[in-house]
């Protein structure tokens, strides 16, 4: 109720305290919250059900029907690659390398060769996505960090 929304999607990142001693002791960081569902392709992590997707979900709530989706066994997770530095993306290597890690499901790069590319919080884009489905959560975040060291990007 605080942001003035009762019900419908929301849309939520915060940052947690990583291993350093040197980060926020306080607990996340609030980076966004919005009336919105998840945006790009990352509505692809999720499993439901009947072959729903999130969208199809939120649009049954949006005009009353009843939403009662079964939830995937085990857990699942996406990377947006992040860009590590501003120029032109030349070359993307190790992708079959990445998409062979036990766990992942799919690795798309989004952004097209000889296109400029600017890292946030300048920038609005990721490089792409990487797709894991395990048992856990750690699985499913060991296999996304081990696919996504794969991946060599050259920026120029």
């Amino acid at each position: 109720n605080a942001i003035g929304l009762l019900e419908g999607p929301i849309h939520a990142e915060l940052r947690t305290r990583p291993q350093a001693k040197n980060s926020n002791e306080a607990g996340p960081w609030l980076i966004e919250m919005a009336a919105r569902s998840i945006g790009g392709l990352c509505s692809r992590s999720l499993s439901f059900g009947d072959n729903l997707t999130l969208e199809d979900i939120i649009l049954r709530h949006a005009v009353g029907e009843p939403v009662l989706p079964d939830l995937e066994a085990g857990a699942s997770g996406v990377m947006m690659i992040p860009i590590p530095k501003a120029g032109i993306l030349e070359r993307v290597d190790g992708t079959l390398a990445a998409q062979a890690i036990p766990g992942i499901t799919e690795v798309v790069i989004s952004i097209a060769l000889s296109q400029e590319v600017v890292p946030l919080p300048e920038g609005d884009k990721y490089l792409g996505f990487i797709f894991a489905k395990a048992e856990t959560p750690e699985e499913v975040e060991i296999a996304l960090r081990q696919a996504h060291a794969k991946l060599k990007f050259e920026i120029n």
